[in-house]
């Protein structure tokens, strides 16, 4: 393989990694927001805001996380 060959796996494999991730982490909020007790209403709309704000959203969901677990039992 040449140089950029090598270079272009390496950022491949590296974007895959961001990818799951993110997955991960999209999984995680629902997941998290369902044992806290809330709705599935609520865990969708949670993981569906990770999915396209993944930095952003994850900040808002955990500070608001202990906040909703309150109000919006399912």
């Amino acid at each position: 393989m040449d140089g950029v060959g090598i270079i272009g796996l390496f950022f491949l494999l590296i974007s895959l990694l961001f990818f799951a991730v993110h997955i991960a982490i999209c999984v995680w909020g629902y997941r998290d927001a369902k044992s806290r007790g809330c709705s599935n209403e609520l865990g969708l709309l949670v993981m569906i805001a990770l999915l396209f704000f993944p930095v952003i959203g994850l900040i808002v969901y955990l500070l608001i996380r202990n906040e909703l677990t309150g109000r919006f039992r399912g």
